[in-house]
């Protein structure tokens, strides 16, 4: 009988990805979403697969699972300032109660569990690059808490479950990542930055646009994700491409793809990180893992696919 892993969230931007990948590795996938950011889009090519369930539900309410369940990966949750910002609690709550109840399931099915985190656990770092033994600038009650305290919160309970009742815990924290079926409208850089090009609009550019992140193609991270399940160790791992580009040279490299076009500049958001680059040491030396896919080349199937969904209508 095939493995089956629990997805919560798996109508995502990323945990869709991590369906299909799963299925072409021959497991069973059951997809666990509320659709409170989830596309159904994402993963109508998989209804129908026989080894594919989708469950409606909000991870935040205490559920069970019939069955086996061999790996839960924990990925539900707001990710996009705008969406986490119009949610806010109810991303507390993913991040509190909802890691909590997933890793009640995977303790009872003896299950292998992994936590999605995130790079915004650093907050405004004070190290350059971040490693995963850096403890962080952020405020908690800053515009960006909700989302930042709620995975904090994770990776406690994470690492109580494992020292308390047994669980067999891996943690990922996810830097900037882009690809095929983000959403148009979430309010990351560069989604908005090929939205916009792709409209003829100005690029929003906010501060100097000398603030640098490093951005991460989405197979690449799946890669990551994997290894990290099959071979990591307990203690959390950065999942990032450690290529550092300014929001200038990202708005130049998608005017040389889609056309020059002019950029407009805003201030600088509260609490946003003027730098952001993953120190992947311990994924490299651990699990041999190194992203591959380079920014322009990432981009050339990013702006294909939302050119044809723009034009579709499905935004």
């Amino acid at each position: 009988m095939a493995r089956r892993v629990l997805i919560s969230g798996g109508a995502g931007f990323v945990p869709s990805h991590l369906c299909d990948r799963f299925i072409a590795d021959g497991w069973q996938v059951l997809a666990v979403d509320n659709f409170c950011t989830g596309r159904q889009s994402n993963i109508a090519h998989l209804l129908g697969n026989p080894a594919f369930e989708l469950l409606e539900q909000d991870v935040s309410v205490p559920f069970t699972v019939a069955g086996p369940v061999a790996a839960v990966l924990h990925f539900a949750s707001p990710a996009s300032p705008i969406d986490y910002l119009r949610l806010p609690i109810e991303t507390l709550q993913v991040g509190s109660l909802g890691t909590m109840n997933l890793l009640e399931i995977a303790r009872e099915k003896q299950a292998r569990f992994l936590m999605a985190s995130t790079s915004e656990i650093y907050g405004d770092p004070l190290e350059h690059p971040q490693r995963e033994s850096y403890l962080g600038n952020v405020s908690s009650i800053g515009p960006r808490s909700v989302y930042d305290e709620a995975k904090r919160f994770s990776e406690a309970a994470v690492m109580a479950w494992r020292s308390a009742r047994g669980v067999d815990t891996k943690i990922i924290r996810i830097f900037n990542t882009y690809g095929p079926r983000m959403k148009t409208g979430d309010g990351r850089v560069v989604s908005n930055f090929v939205v916009q090009a792709l409209r003829g609009e100005k690029l929003t550019v906010y501060g100097d646009g000398l603030q640098t992140r490093s951005f991460c193609y989405v197979s690449d991270l799946v890669d990551g994700i994997v290894r990290v399940l099959e071979r990591g160790d307990h203690m959390p791992y950065n999942l990032g491409n450690p290529g550092e580009f300014t929001m200038l040279e990202l708005a130049n490299e998608i005017s040389k793809q889609i056309g020059q076009v002019e950029i407009e500049y805003q201030p600088l958001p509260k609490d946003d990180p003027t730098r952001r680059k993953p120190d992947i040491t311990r994924a490299t030396t651990d699990l041999g893992w190194t992203p591959k896919v380079p920014l322009h080349e990432g981009l050339v199937a990013m702006i294909a696919d939302l050119r044809a969904r723009l034009a579709a209508g499905d935004a």
